[in-house]
């Protein structure tokens, strides 16, 4: 039997250097943005956005003490949540975060300053799973979705008096987070399809703010 001839196969590509002029154009476009679309600049900018959100998100995962717990508790009312269901995404609007029974929860990766605002929204988004299995909340019904807005933004950190400060310019002492709660339940439901308008939200979150802010579970205390 004769030998089969083979033909080697090619030498693999040198890898590019800084005397190539296409290799330093493409490297100089993604550092500068110069010579790229509007299209491919706002490309390279999501993907930015996405790589910083999923790694705070991994990193909060693991080794925040509130998202820790959470999870947690979450996992005892037989909730799963990881990074199937936890997700970063552009949003639109001005918020930072969202959560929806069907999909789970949503990062808005191009609103998150920093882990510290990952953290807050992670938490906030997280407390409103913890409600829909352990409370049953119909998102429908005001009453329910100002009480959940109300625990959320209460236990998650996001109305401690450092946050409100130095991110919102906020400086008030007397009951700064109570006030910092109801501002943004009343925000928050507002933009519920079923409220008629900015009047009827105050009117939903006052009625049930006491009940609702005193209801710290699964904390055993407010978390600053």
């Amino acid at each position: 039997m004769s030998e089969q001839s083979t033909t080697p196969p090619p030498p693999p590509p040198p890898p590019p250097h800084k005397g190539d002029p296409e290799w330093w154009r493409r490297r100089f476009s993604g550092l500068t943005g110069l010579g790229l679309s509007d299209e491919e600049r706002a490309a390279n900018r999501a993907e930015a956005e996405c790589r910083k959100c999923e790694k705070n998100r991994d990193y909060l995962m693991n080794y925040s003490p509130i998202v820790c717990f959470m999870l947690e508790n979450i996992a005892k009312l037989n909730g799963r949540m990881d990074d199937s269901n936890i997700k970063c995404m552009p949003c639109e609007n001005l918020q930072s975060g969202g959560f929806s029974p069907e999909y789970g929860v949503l990062l808005c990766q191009n609103r998150l300053r920093d882990r510290g605002h990952t953290e807050d929204t992670l938490a906030h988004e997280l407390v409103h799973v913890y409600d829909h299995l352990r409370f049953r909340v119909d998102w429908e019904e005001l009453k329910h979705h100002a009480c959940s807005e109300i625990r959320a933004s209460s236990l998650s950190g996001e109305c401690r008096w450092m946050r409100e400060a130095f991110t919102r310019g906020v400086f008030h002492f007397t009951r700064q987070h109570q006030a910092c709660v109801k501002r943004r339940a009343i925000l928050s439901v507002q933009n519920n399809p079923k409220c008629k308008n900015e009047a009827e939200a105050t009117k939903i979150v006052n009625q049930v703010f006491d009940s609702c802010f005193t209801d710290t579970r699964p904390f055993s205390e407010i978390y600053r």
